[in-house]
């Protein structure tokens, strides 16, 4: 019994067999029709990248029956956007779904010498010699080409699309060089399904919100309508219905004869390039063969569905225009569609025998790179005096003649300020960063020191936040977005988890996204906040691999952290969360009121070697010669010194504190020293106790390694923070330490 492939396969050989040649034959550089920009050369190329697409869809499940193939969600019934492909250009970034086979083929056509089909079996068959992932996944992608890879599958690439775009034009405005074109545009695809996720609308929105602040936003949205979601079907016209009626964006919709699709086509990407703004291109598709190997379509479609769909095989559509046009005969067709898959299936032999990834450190390569020694260069490097001293209007924050200690909020600023001073490169922006200077503050009077082109407002969507981050880093500037709260994280955690931090690592390092991600975190604002601004979990930040996580709780310590993590986002290409304290953020006494020993001297960038700090340098408070040892971050710092103080007053039983200050990766090399040196640990965890902070990680690090002395842990309560003095119930307080104290002291 034939398969649905096979019959697919059986009706364009068929045709070709029978049909004859048209009337009359096209010169090579003849239009298909008058008038067309398609000429029959080009029809016939374009046929050519669509035969290759389709051929390595039906090997891809050849060789995933025997075990050599990993993947098998295709492109087939998708081929016409080759000619989005073809119309590209080569400079223009483009971020493509899965279903890009033949966009692939078009563009790898531009560039001489490559060698798409072999490259596309490599990452098929999950081999070391990707050139794009080096076997770590599927991917369409290549350097060269400027198309980073995705793994997305609902259209979550679509807000870092849209960030790229609207940061070609503030580079350029900024002066900073990004190896495209001035006149380069954005491209990202998606289907129709994809289409009603949220970070699609979000996505969409933020281009048509760009644009209506007339700031060029050129990004070509390229939806393949194939009218269906995996089984779900979608509303007839659904998407020219909503996406055709929005203000702030250019609606065209290719369809019909290839050349007619090729027109489309063009006025579309000549009208995202001479205009600078939005527009969104509906392509007709159908999907040929279920949304994957294992889809079982007969499960939803029947057979009479199934047929009708097969029918408008878009490569069956355009045998017949080439034919009837005279761009081509039957038996150039027949032999142009036999040699391209003779070509693929001997690629397919050698590409079988080639190598895996087989061991951890392989496959962990490109996840976490680290240069330390380049980093700490870097966030060492004396800043300019002269410079400095014009932008902090003549009084710098570490001078002596005034009263310089201040508060972990104004150092924060201050170290943002000088970043600024040091790299021409760096942006601020987020919600309310502007012209209010943040919620707290914090980047109060950067707007005016620096200008909008580098400190702005974004619309209030974190999504596109992190988007914009990402697309900004994609071309060489160095983002420092703000998040209002760590909780707000959460609406856009995937920016983070599936996006940003997997980039380099599905890349094997050719792109990268480098940026800091400042966050207002945890608990412990008085008289503010309930859950949404008290939150205490950073568990799920600490679950994304290769997102480094900075947790400052001494103002001194916030800009040399912030200078490494800069250092560390700029150098090894990473992704950075600097999860700032609220509750510290003004904060000036330690023990008594009015003693003001929380406040600080503002460390200067002079380029000594305790001017910045990167992962693994833990702070230490306390005498060489204690009974215990208290593990601690961010409000467990101060927490802890107090706590401190009130055991060795009351019982004489003297603590150290050790600061972790990276939350990830966690210092565990510093912390077993420590332990090991004091005998006894206490884990002071302001954050949830399953899963939501780092004690259960540093208690089993110990265990794991021997550590033979007594262990315990304070954790906040699994509970949300509520409002008022009831947040004393569930978080961690000092009366909770001294009393774990005592009893890990016996």
């Amino acid at each position: 019994m034939k398969t649905r492939v096979a019959i697919v396969e059986g009706n364009l050989d068929h045709y070709l067999e029978t049909a004859r040649a048209g009337e009359q034959r096209l010169a090579a550089d003849e239009p298909l029709r008058p008038g067309s920009g398609l000429t029959a050369r080009r029809a016939v190329e374009l046929f050519e990248d669509q035969i290759a697409s389709r051929t390595l869809d039906v090997v891809a499940r050849e060789l995933k029956v025997l075990g050599k193939s990993f993947y098998t969600i295709s492109s087939a019934g998708h081929e016409q956007n080759a000619v989005v492909g073809a119309l590209l250009r080569t400079n223009d970034p483009a971020f493509l779904h899965y279903r890009s086979g033949a966009f692939m083929m078009a563009r790898w056509r531009q560039d001489p010498g490559s060698t798409p089909v072999y490259d596309t079996l490599l990452s098929l068959c999950a081999s070391a010699d990707d050139p794009i992932s080096e076997g770590r996944h599927k991917v369409w992608g290549s350097r060269r080409l400027w198309v980073p890879p995705q793994t997305s599958t609902i259209a979550s690439h679509l807000p870092k699309a849209v960030g790229l775009a609207f940061a070609l034009s503030r580079s350029r405005r900024l002066k900073i060089p990004t190896g495209l074109p001035p006149d380069a545009i954005v491209t990202c695809s998606f289907g129709d399904a994809s289409a009603n996720h949220a970070t699609a609308l979000a996505g969409i929105n933020a281009a048509r919100y760009s644009h209506r602040r007339d700031n060029p936003t050129p990004i070509l949205f390229l939806c393949e309508d194939n009218k269906i979601g995996i089984s779900v079907a979608t509303p007839p016209r659904w998407i020219r219905d909503f996406y055709g009626q929005l203000p702030n964006l250019h609606y065209f919709d290719a369809k019909g004869e290839i050349d007619q699709i090729w027109d489309a086509t063009q006025l579309a990407i000549d009208t995202c390039r001479k205009t600078r703004s939005p527009v969104f291109l509906r392509m007709r598709c159908v999907r040929l063969w279920g949304h994957a190997g294992s889809d079982v379509e007969t499960a939803y479609h029947s057979l009479q569905e199934i047929e009708e769909i097969e029918s408008r095989d878009p490569l069956l559509a355009n045998a017949r225009r080439l034919v009837e046009s005279g761009a081509a005969t039957p038996d150039e067709l027949s032999a142009l569609v036999r040699d391209t898959r003779e070509r693929v299936r001997a690629a397919a032999e050698e590409v079988t025998r080639r190598p895996k990834l087989v061991t951890r450190q392989a496959v962990m390569r490109t996840l976490a790179p680290y240069d330390e020694e380049r980093c700490r260069a870097a966030a060492t490097a004396a800043i300019d005096p002269e410079r400095r001293t014009i932008s902090f209007g003549g009084r710098l924050p570490e001078d002596a003649k005034s009263n310089t200690r201040r508060t972990y909020a104004a150092h924060v600023n201050s170290a943002l300020a000088d970043e600024m001073i040091r790299r021409a490169d760096v942006l601020v922006f987020g919600e309310d960063v502007g012209k209010k200077g943040g919620v707290y503050g914090v980047t109060q009077d950067l707007q005016r020191r620096f200008g909008h082109a580098r400190v702005f407002d974004t619309l209030l969507d974190e999504t596109t936040i992190l988007g914009v981050a990402q697309g900004a880093a994609h071309i060489g500037l160095l983002p420092i977005p703000e998040i209002q709260y760590l909780a707000y994280i959460h609406n856009a955690l995937d920016q983070l988890r599936g996006e940003a931090a997997t980039l380099s690592f599905f890349s094997s390092g050719q792109f990268t996204n480098p940026m800091v991600v400042r966050v207002a975190s945890f608990a412990y604002q008085k008289g503010f906040g309930g859950h949404f601004h008290n939150d205490n979990s950073i568990g799920a930040l600490r679950d994304v691999p290769g997102l480094v996580l900075a947790a400052p709780a001494r103002g001194e310590d916030a800009p040399r952290m912030l200078r490494g993590a800069l250092a560390l986002a700029r150098e090894c290409g990473r992704v950075v969360c600097f999860l700032e304290a609220i509750a510290l953020y003004h904060m000036r006494d330690l023990y008594e009121e009015g003693d003001e020993l929380w406040l600080s001297d503002y460390p200067a960038p002079d380029g000594s070697a305790d001017s910045a700090l990167l992962p693994g340098e833990v702070g230490i408070h306390g005498a060489a010669n204690t009974d215990f040892l208290i593990v601690t971050y961010a409000n467990g710092l101060h927490l802890s010194l107090r706590a401190a103080r009130t055991l060795e007053r009351e019982t004489g039983v003297k603590a150290r504190v050790l600061d972790l200050r990276w939350l990830a990766p966690l210092p565990f090399a510093a912390v077993r020293a420590h332990a090991e040196a004091c005998g006894r640990v206490l884990v002071v965890d302001e954050c949830r106790a399953t899963g939501g902070g780092i004690a259960d990680a540093i208690v089993a690090d110990l265990a794991e390694h021997g550590f033979g002395g007594a262990l315990r842990s304070v954790r906040a309560a699994d509970s949300f923070v509520p409002l008022g003095a009831a947040t004393s119930t569930v978080l961690v307080g000092e009366d909770d330490i001294v009393r774990a104290g005592r009893e890990l002291c016996g």
